[in-house]
């Protein structure tokens, strides 16, 4: 048993990532590196985290009724405590209600002010006085918003964009523990054989259904185990595979890969072309693309050849390929259950995404073969980011036409575009277009 304290682990990693810190999921990963806590520690501490990041619109508005101070004028700590303590109170039916109020209690008393004690005490005897009813909303837009803990602005876009059926969908589908899925590296392993190395190394795994050549993994980190360090897998949500079904790269082909890092759609794509041909994976920093060179080479690719690249500025020693991938940044807001820091972001934030994006893709095109394809796809679901950059693309060249995304699936062929919303392929929300040079 570890001396850490897993509720005070989550406090002091929920104010990191409230005060701007790193990404949730590499600040978690990165203190577990560190820490001395059980497995089943971890995986307390982990579902305590991203439970009430994922819940924090919600439980600050219970917050907000109980307490004279709004929660963002709270001290991170304090709000940080109330939050943990809260979620626990709803949605952990494992933690008895007696535990969760005095360890938050417990907590709060650390504090320098005396009063916070009594503060935190109160607040969370009078949520249980009301039989833990949760505020009501005076919409149906905040109803939604407070039912799946996701601020009213964003809630708004999404109806307003993807009708109430999708966005009650995409709703449902950004809470809970994301599922978590392999590509097969076939260049050293069948599906069959990683299948049951995976289970003698304890996890709980099976073939995908829409694709062989990849594998659902249920366990903490598939990549502490002994296949991920024999290079037999790399880590990639069915959403990128897809990504790179629509690249469609095929042996001896050349292949760019404009925004690369970190790495998985790169690997893929080298993986169907049978480690034969030439891939150039770029990425605006040179450590990043580093990191994909590594890769690659823990997977035993030799045709990646990886460096910094600036997507926006044409590049005129850049070969012309056959396949272009032109996966851009963009506000990630289709991987929000990964990353649930991300839906609490001004959407003014993303404002010059769009423009960015747009140049990418402009400069890429530029490219492209006669009678080669370009695939511009995003991690997220934002008109703006995708539908408008396509249609503007498409406008101001002529000599580009979209084509089928792919025919041979039965589920959305002949889609020259498409929003993948989580119900369809139980993935991260991602869109894909794909365009042929005509000439």
């Amino acid at each position: 048993m570890s001396s850490e304290n897993q509720r005070k682990t989550a406090v002091k990693l929920l104010c990191r990532v409230q005060q701007g810190g790193a990404y949730s999921n590499l600040l978690l990963d990165e203190h577990f590196k560190k820490s001395k806590m059980t497995a089943q520690e971890k995986k307390f501490c982990a579902a305590l985290f991203y439970g009430t990041l994922e819940r924090r619109y919600t439980l600050d508005k219970i917050i907000e009724k109980y307490s004279s101070r709004p929660s963002d004028k709270l001290n991170c700590e304090i709000r940080a405590i109330l939050e943990t303590a809260l979620y626990q109170l709803l949605y952990m039916d494992s933690v008895p209600e007696s535990a969760a109020v005095n360890e938050a209690v417990d907590l709060a008393s650390k504090n320098r002010n005396p009063a916070v004690k009594g503060y935190v005490n109160g607040l969370l005897r009078s949520f249980l006085r009301d039989e833990k009813r949760l505020p009501s909303g005076k919409s149906k837009v905040e109803q939604l918003s407070l039912q799946y803990s996701c601020p009213v602005d964003l809630t708004e876009k999404w109806l307003s964009e993807l009708g109430e059926k999708n966005t009650v969908s995409l709703l449902a589908d950004s809470l809970g523990s994301p599922p978590i899925t392999v590509k097969v590296n076939t260049l050293k392993v069948s599906a069959a054989e990683l299948l049951q190395r995976l289970t003698d190394e304890g996890f709980t795994a099976k073939i995908n259904r829409y694709f062989d050549d990849c594998i659902d993994v249920k366990g903490y980190a598939p990549e502490s185990s002994q296949c991920y360090k024999d290079g037999l897998f790399h880590v990639q949500d069915i959403s990128s595979r897809l990504c790179c079904k629509a690249v469609d790269a095929l042996e001896g082909m050349t292949v760019l890969d404009i925004c690369s890092a970190p790495g998985g759609k790169t690997f893929t794509i080298a993986e169907l072309m049978f480690n034969k041909g030439k891939l150039f994976s770029f990425d605006l920093h040179e450590k990043r693309a580093d990191l994909v060179e590594k890769g690659a080479e823990r997977l035993g690719i030799n045709i990646v050849k990886a460096s910094a690249n600036n997507g926006k500025v044409y590049n005129s020693s850049m070969p012309m390929a056959d396949r272009v991938l032109c996966d851009v940044p963009c506000s990630g807001l289709g991987v929000i259950r990964r990353k649930p820091e991300i839906k609490y972001k001004d959407l003014s934030d993303f404002d010059a995404l769009p423009e960015i994006q747009y140049q990418i893709l402009d400069t890429s095109s530029k490219y492209v073969k006669p009678n080669g394809y370009l695939i511009y796809s995003t991690c997220t679901v934002s008109d703006a980011e995708n539908r408008d950059n396509v249609l503007r693309f498409l406008k101001e060249h002529p000599d580009f036409e979209l084509a089928p995304l792919w025919n041979d699936m039965g589920k959305f062929d002949g889609e020259e575009m498409l929003t993948v919303l989580p119900e369809y392929f139980n993935s991260d929300g991602f869109y894909i277009a794909k365009f042929k040079r005509i000439s």
